[in-house]
């Protein structure tokens, strides 16, 4: 059995390469789409996004061409990206635009404000949320519902607006506390532009709730070019401030944003509904338990092979008291049925014993030793244990 056993060919269960790729090509195609998407996707916005607010670029989010006609009113444009140049730039014959202003962190932000907090200049806010316009414009609240990007009306008595008339403002809300602000272009009763005056009288500042009065694509529709020229043109000289990664004029590591206070609320929530669907999906397919089944071995195993496997198992364990309760356990059930026992009770003495007794004629002394005796002392005994439970078990059976 040695010879035949090693002359054999080894049988592998592992998986083939075919086999590996027709379970995975499904799962590597999805992947290959999925970060082609990845890749257009972010090609197409990145070009989309290229430059905007940037008075430099002529991209249609950019702003040159309001930069342009302020150039033609005598108006120089000046472009930061710093804290400390935006600072410094503050004054009476300014106007200081700030395009982010929630890219800014919290000493950023107070730093700017001080700074800028009378000195008879105009700054002009570009679409602050509640992140930075509480204090930026200390006393202005955001509200956290949009309006929808539409014209709307002034409705108000700020010469600027009742001059250049319906424009696109529509964008962030706000309400103000400031009994000497104006709320101009309303949208459901809430301004989307406030033209604050500081304390001094001379300078001011203005909430603007949308970039697009600024864009080059949208300057020319409604009265968004009026409105943009005579807010930025009141002043000589415009400091068009972009806050960029390379700001690093921090006051402090105290308030400075985290990853998760950049990203929008709505994919928080995305990514909460995607993890409930992943456990819900997971609950459903592990509740498709069936029975057990069948699959085909690689190999056919002789019943003989696999007792002599065991017993050697049982050997090298030196597992005697295992090996003859297995074989007394079986000889049990074997036995119950030929003497009348049910097979419910084929293990208990008091059922087996007598009838077996019985059957066999003679004292039941023999027959508890052999089926419910101690487990043999050496390899000699449980040989010896096997031989006289099948000469039992040929008893039993003779007619």
């Amino acid at each position: 059995m040695t010879t035949e056993a090693t002359a054999a060919p080894a049988t592998s269960v592992a998986p083939t390469t075919r086999q590996v790729w027709t379970r995975t090509r499904g799962i590597a195609l999805a992947l290959v789409l999925l970060l082609a998407g990845a890749v257009v996707i972010a090609v197409i916005r990145s070009d989309a996004r290229h430059g905007t607010l940037d008075p430099r670029s002529a991209d249609p989010q950019g702003s040159r061409a309001v930069a342009e006609l302020l150039a033609d009113r005598g108006v120089s444009t000046r472009v930061v990206t710093t804290l400390d140049e935006a600072r410094s730039a503050a004054g009476p014959d300014t106007t200081l635009l700030v395009a982010v202003p929630d890219l800014l962190t919290e000493p950023q932000q107070s730093a700017l404000h001080t700074a800028t907090t009378g000195t008879g200049g105009r700054t002009l806010l570009v679409a602050p949320g509640s992140w930075s316009v509480e204090r930026l414009a200390p006393g202005v609240v955001a509200d956290p519902a949009k309006s929808p990007g539409s014209a709307l009306r002034p409705a108000c008595d700020l010469p600027e607006a009742r001059r250049a008339g319906a424009a696109d403002t529509g964008g962030i809300r706000y309400t103000t506390i400031h009994l000497q602000a104006t709320s101009c272009y309303p949208s459901e009763r809430l301004a989307t532009l406030l033209h604050i005056p500081d304390t001094s009288g001379s300078g001011d500042t203005v909430v603007l709730g949308a970039p697009d009065i600024l864009l080059n694509d949208r300057l020319d529709e409604q009265g968004n070019a009026s409105l943009a020229l005579q807010l930025l043109g009141s002043r000589p000289h415009l400091v068009w401030y972009l806050p960029s990664l390379a700001d690093s004029t921090a006051a402090g590591t105290e308030g400075e944003r985290g990853l998760f206070d950049l990203l929008p609320p709505g994919w928080l929530w995305g990514t909460l509904q995607l993890f409930i669907a992943a456990a819900l999906a997971a609950l459903w397919r592990a509740r498709r338990l069936g029975p057990l089944v069948p699959e085909r071995l690689p190999v056919a195993i002789r019943a003989s092979e696999s007792v002599e496997g065991r017993a050697r198992l049982y050997r090298k364990a030196d597992a005697r008291d295992r090996a003859a309760a297995a074989l007394r356990s079986t000889t049990r059930t074997r036995l119950a049925p030929l003497v009348g026992v049910p097979a419910a009770q084929a293990h208990a003495p008091e059922a087996l014993l007598p009838a077996l007794s019985a059957h066999l004629n003679g004292d039941a002394q023999a027959p508890h030793v052999l089926l419910f005796g101690p487990p043999p002392r050496d390899d000699a005994a449980l040989v010896s244990l096997a031989d006289q439970l099948d000469a039992l078990e040929r008893e039993v059976r003779r007619p």
